[in-house]
């Protein structure tokens, strides 16, 4: 632990460090008036040294000089604070413009990683990370930058102001500076695991909220209410108890002991001044040391009490930055485009574990515009494929060529635009069917209304209160599961791609829309090499050739008819049981 926390510091400073580096003019305008804020407050105290010492014990009641010097402190007094205002304004936006930018930089990162990442990412988790994490990094720029960078600067300047007045009470005061160190070490060392365990706790709320909420169905009609519940309370309860251990560390090591501090150090003071012979001008440096003592010890209290936010921050921080270290595919640039649409795999093997491959030693050609299918059992490697074909994942050996060019050729946005996926599940956003078709690209009207037709589905969405306006609601909740599949074609068939990947496309709809579905897809014939992952195999039934996976090797292959043909085939027995099913 002890070595791991100086290091997780010194990163999550340095990716502060980067957020922040546009704003370095700010910062240091910022800094330089900050110190000339702690300056004019340093400047007081002397000026109601100069009133005591030089008029009010003597009895120099010289009115216009007492009037001036009277203003002086009240000007400077009055300067200092518009100045930390401003000042305070200025490291607000700094902080709100860098979170902004940090928030953008771990979203698009997400955005960017493999899907081999998301294969073991906890969503919450991940939600927590872009949200609570980096606004916690927020607090962190606006409370405790500020006011440690403004309460350093202005025990510098007191310091300064007391020792041109005498350095040897001055050392006194001074000792407040080690006693806040040695407070803070202890601190930290009592309230890090304690602050680690909070935000771990905290990011298991949330993943088992949005876990909960996005299976509420199965949850409810599981009864599984009561169990999800204590399982909640049980998590709640250790966030709780660490929670309270922080504050308990908060309580005991930071203002308390600070304010005790303060008081043993007053007694100092106006002890080593008892142990003297006083002269009358000594009573103004008296005023003023005490003056300054406050300007020292509430800052020092300020900036002890930051330290539970920012040992906060910096865990907090230290989770974005490993989320930023996850490693993502290097971004591929060319300028090939897949013109026609033909694949070629040779000896393609993949395995999640390289000791237990998935697929073994493909070989396949698919035409340009041909209709392929691919079916096989549950483990025999159809999805795996398909991940392989979207370059969700690299082979281990083998290699797979669309037009002649090797697959890694094509740049990231050239292969996406080319390319077109139809999940087994519609993932719709909580949006109208126009921006659920268009997915952000920036198309025309009839260019929606083209792909829409395209997947049979202008009629129905027509037909809606709205039109293509008609808001679907969070996950298209206003919309049938047949429905939602043939928005997802639309999306698809709305980038005109020159190959499209449907994966188990009808396996959760009825058997009209899997005719429509047919169709488009017979449409499409010829226009667009289509690939279809499928469990119905009705879906596929007049596919150009059919591909049957065993154990992640090619068994079969033909058309519907050829391998009917074969005696106790995969594909003969896979019908057969999905004829007597239905």
């Amino acid at each position: 632990m002890q070595q791991t926390e100086p290091r997780n510091t010194r990163l999550a400073v340095a990716l502060l460090m980067r957020a922040a580096a546009p704003e370095h003019r700010h910062l240091w305008h910022g800094t330089l008036w900050l110190a000339l804020a702690a300056a004019l407050e340093a400047l007081g105290p002397l000026l109601g040294k100069h009133l005591i010492d030089q008029h009010l014990l003597p009895r120099q009641l010289d009115l216009p000089r007492m009037v001036l010097l009277l203003g002086g402190i009240l000007v400077v007094g009055v300067a200092a604070s518009v100045l930390r205002y401003y000042q305070l304004t200025r490291f607000a936006g700094v902080a709100m413009r860098s979170v902004r930018r940090l928030r953008e930089q771990v979203y698009g990162h997400v955005l960017r990683l493999p899907m081999a990442f998301f294969d073991k990412a906890i969503t919450g988790q991940l939600v927590s990370r872009v949200t609570n994490d980096t606004e916690q990094v927020k607090n962190l720029y606006v409370q405790v930058l500020f006011v440690m960078l403004d309460s350093s600067i202005v025990v510098l300047g007191a310091m300064t102001a007391m020792a041109w007045l005498d350095w040897r009470l001055m050392l006194i005061v001074l000792l407040l500076v080690p006693a806040a160190v040695v407070i803070v070490w202890f601190y930290q060392r009592a309230s890090a695991p304690a602050v680690a365990r909070a935000r771990e706790k905290r990011s298991d709320i949330n993943a088992q909220m949005a876990e909960s909420i996005s299976g509420m169905a199965v949850l409810q009609a599981s009864n599984a209410e009561a169990r999800f519940g204590a399982r909640f309370a049980a998590t709640n309860e250790q966030h709780y108890q660490a929670r309270v251990a922080e504050l308990r560390a908060n309580a005991w090591l930071l203002r308390p002991m600070l304010d005790l501090i303060n008081v043993l150090l007053l007694v100092l003071v106006i002890d080593a001044f008892g142990q003297r012979q006083l002269a009358g001008i000594e009573v103004g440096i008296l005023y003023a040391f005490v003056s300054y003592i406050g300007r020292v010890v509430d800052p020092l209290i300020q900036i002890t009490l930051q330290f539970s936010q920012l040992q906060q921050a910096v865990v907090a921080a230290s989770r974005v930055n490993t989320l930023l270290q996850e490693t993502r595919p290097q971004a591929v640039g060319g300028a090939q485009r897949i013109t026609q649409g033909q694949l070629s795999l040779r000896h393609l093997s993949f395995g999640y574990d390289a000791q237990h491959p998935v697929l073994r030693d493909l070989n396949l050609d698919i035409p340009a515009g041909a209709f392929y299918g691919v079916v096989g059992h549950t483990g025999s490697g159809k999805s795996t494929l398909l991940s392989l074909l979207l370059r969700f994942y690299t082979a281990q050996s083998g290699r797979i060529a669309i037009d002649g060019a090797p697959l890694a050729s094509f740049s990231d946005e050239d292969f996406r635009a080319d390319v077109g996926l139809v999940p087994q599940d519609p993932f719709l956003l909580a949006a109208s069917v126009r921006e659920n078709i268009a997915m952000g690209r920036h198309l025309s009207d009839a260019q929606i209304e083209t792909a829409a037709r395209a997947a049979h589905c202008h009629d129905f969405v027509m037909r809606l209160e709205q039109g293509y306006a008609t808001p679907l609601g969070e996950g298209g909740a206003r919309l049938s599961v047949g429905q939602k599949q043939l928005i997802a074609i639309a999306r698809a068939l709305a980038a005109q791609p020159r190959i499209l990947f449907l994966d188990e496309a009808t396996a959760h709809i009825d058997s009209e829309t899997e005719q429509i579905v047919q169709v488009a897809l017979n449409e499409l014939r010829g226009r667009v090499t289509l690939i279809a992952i499928a469990h119905r195999l009705s879906t596929i039934r007049d596919a150009d050739r059919i591909i049957v996976l065993n154990h992640g090797r090619i068994d079969e292959q033909g058309s519907h008819t050829e391998l009917m043909e074969i005696h106790h085939g995969i594909y003969q027995r896979l019908y057969a049981m999905q004829q007597l099913a239905d």
